[in-house]
């Protein structure tokens, strides 16, 4: 199956195993895991759990959006716009450049067509009426961020260049990206956009890789700074809750927008994922900026209701003191500009709409959890 993607081999596994965070058979968190994230008592959702379970993990109904085609014709005033289309894509706009974070416009977060985790929203405008794109960033090479027909269609139809982490080159040019188009880097390595002013550094996350039954944490997992002489963007990818961003702050540090994981968290995998308190925590040690919620209202990756992580932010961000920016899908926004939250997500579960959930998936016993 190509989606599957390819295994690295030759000088590319060589470097990889050259990195501190190779552990002899594929990478490892080396950062000591706090304490009590993850609840050893809570038992893992079973397949039928996935399936089957669980209250309101779907809207009953499409989500507002906006096509983000007329705002974007218009240059950012204060330089740093972003535009969240879906889980953890969005668009940044940093002074004059364009930065796409794991484009994922395909239907399931999964290897099949057929099965696995569906979008229940689509993305807001078609991936080939985005503008020109300047480079695209991908943290890990999980389905719900390396998607397989989002990266053969940037791979027919425009040049646009890559900077992931180690090893997810080796997908990428399984899926058709040519060898020059790629810079994979290992954590605290840097690559600088050619001919303009634009840096990459990859930086730790706390989370696992894979995208088979046989190669977990074959490749390596990272977060990403993105970061021009005037702005700098924080982009978590996936990660649970990690001492490691306090030395993200100091060596990398400050960030004009932070955009952190808040979906797709259970008691039983949370030291892989954030969810909305340990996303205030992190954002915290990261010292604090203008806080973007990602990894939400897209798929139905966990037991909790759609817009638990939306709600739950909302009640928990002022305590915290954190500045909230949620925007509508496809609604561009700029950090330094955005105003108060509004709940926009309630009008989707009106009682006046119905409830029409997909025929039950059939995904193999051996599939592994989390996901993502």
């Amino acid at each position: 199956m190509k989606s599957l993607g390819r295994k690295a081999e030759g000088a590319r596994l060589e470097r990889m195993r050259a990195s501190p965070r190779w552990a002899g058979d594929g990478f490892r968190n080396v950062n000591p895991i706090p304490a009590g994230l993850r609840d050893t008592t809570a038992p893992r959702p079973t397949i039928s759990d996935f399936l089957c379970g669980g209250a309101r993990r779907v809207p009953r109904g499409p989500l507002p959006s906006v096509n983000p085609a007329e705002g974007w014709r218009t240059p950012a005033g204060s330089g740093l716009r972003a535009t969240w289309l879906g889980h953890s894509t969005v668009l940044i706009e940093i002074d004059g450049l364009r930065v796409l974070t794991d484009p994922v416009w395909g239907p399931r977060a999964s290897p099949s067509r057929l099965a696995g985790p569906k979008r229940f929203q689509p993305v807001p405008i078609a991936l080939r009426a985005l503008p020109p794109v300047d480079l695209v960033v991908l943290s890990h090479d999980h389905y719900d961020h390396l998607d397989y027909p989002t990266i053969r269609e940037l791979a027919t139809h425009s040049r646009v260049p890559f900077v992931t982490s180690l090893g997810v080159g080796a997908h990428l040019e399984a899926f058709g990206i040519a060898p020059e188009r790629i810079t994979e880097l290992d954590w605290w390595e840097t690559h600088t956009l050619p001919g303009a002013e634009l840096a990459v550094t990859a930086a730790p996350s706390q989370h696992f890789s894979g995208r088979g039954l046989k190669d977990r944490n074959a490749t390596l997992w990272s977060s990403m700074v993105i970061r021009t002489p005037k702005h700098a963007v924080f982009f978590s990818g996936d990660t649970g809750l990690t001492t490691e961003y306090a030395a993200i702050r100091e060596r990398l540090g400050p960030f004009d927008l932070v955009m952190l994981e808040v979906g797709g968290r259970h008691p039983s995998w949370g030291d892989m994922h954030l969810g909305p308190e340990n996303a205030l925590k992190a954002l915290a040690l990261l010292g604090g900026g203008a806080f973007l919620p990602v990894h939400w209202g897209t798929f139905n990756l966990a037991m909790h209701a759609w817009d638990q992580p939306a709600e739950s932010l909302l009640e928990l961000s002022p305590r915290a003191g954190a500045q909230l920016v949620m925007p509508r899908l496809g609604e561009p926004v700029e950090p330094a500009h955005a105003e108060g939250v509004e709940p926009w997500w309630r009008v989707v579960d009106s009682p006046s709409l119905e409830s029409k959930p997909d025929a039950p998936t059939t995904l193999p016993e051996a599939m592994p959890w989390p996901l993502d």
